[in-house]
């Protein structure tokens, strides 16, 4: 097998404060949607009778309001990466920016969707309760869609395939790690066309096992960038730093069969 002489740059501090900034906007992302995805709105999800009732609207603002920090995160975790990413395709990498943006258009639907579900309880007294029931409902039936789509679908093409081959071809982390969100990226998108159609439904077990793989690896990734930050790799030359380059050889892909 032959190799290659690419010129690879050890990383800056500006280089490296890019990485940190984006780790904690990773692990930022984890912190606020689990709670608001698993405690803070089940007062309105789980129970169809809420807009009759006393209500939790705090809990549930509280939960609106960390996944208005959500949004912030997601999309500061690809924006904060596009200058260094775009050197490397500055076409996937403007991709990914557009796929986090379209999970936070989603993410927001959902938000504006519960909340209104507290609207509808504060200033709808006196109404039909069968016809309040049938209106929350309905405006559930948008979140738990807009969770399917976004975090459940858009998420895989996005931090999944687009990040994850992005971060394997330019080595910025380990290319191992990078496997995961390779893996974990189309896991996602096949379990969110399996609910879609009907072949499992929304939090099951086949659903919650293929969001395992990008699970770790956006947690993996956000770590990694936090404690070791970026790895030496070519396409840090291009950032126009004043550092002097490293030599290593990189072996040559191996010829496909024929």
């Amino acid at each position: 097998m032959s190799a290659t002489a690419v010129a690879v740059r050890e990383p800056t501090p500006a280089h490296q404060k890019i990485a940190r900034i984006t780790g904690w906007l990773f692990i930022l992302t984890f912190v606020t949607s689990i709670p608001a995805a698993l405690f803070l709105y089940t007062p309105v999800l789980d129970n169809a009778r809420y807009v009759l009732g006393g209500g939790a609207d705090t809990r549930v603002f509280w939960g609106a309001l960390l996944e208005m920090i959500l949004i912030v995160a997601n999309i500061g975790t690809a924006v904060a990466l596009f200058p260094i990413l775009k050197r490397q395709n500055e076409g996937l990498a403007l991709g990914y920016v557009t796929a986090r943006l379209v999970e936070s258009a989603f993410i927001l639907v959902g938000i504006l969707s519960v909340l209104a579900v507290v609207t509808l309880r504060q200033e709808a007294a006196g109404a039909d309760a069968g016809t309040l029931i049938t209106a929350g409902k309905s405006l559930v039936a948008v979140h738990d869609w807009t969770f399917l789509l976004g975090p459940g679908f858009v998420v895989g093409i996005g931090n999944g395939l687009l990040l994850g081959y992005l971060m394997y071809r330019s080595g910025l982390v380990p290319r191992r790690m990078t496997m995961l969100g390779l893996i974990g990226g189309p896991l996602i998108i096949l379990s969110g066309i399996g609910v879609l159609f009907g072949l499992f439904d929304a939090g099951s077990s086949p659903q919650v096992l293929a969001t395992v793989p990008e699970f770790f690896w956006e947690l993996s990734l956000g770590i990694y960038l936090i404690v070791k930050g970026f790895k030496p790799s070519p396409i840090l030359t291009a950032l126009g730093d004043a550092e002097p380059f490293v030599r290593v050889d990189i072996p040559d892909p191996a010829p496909a069969a024929v």
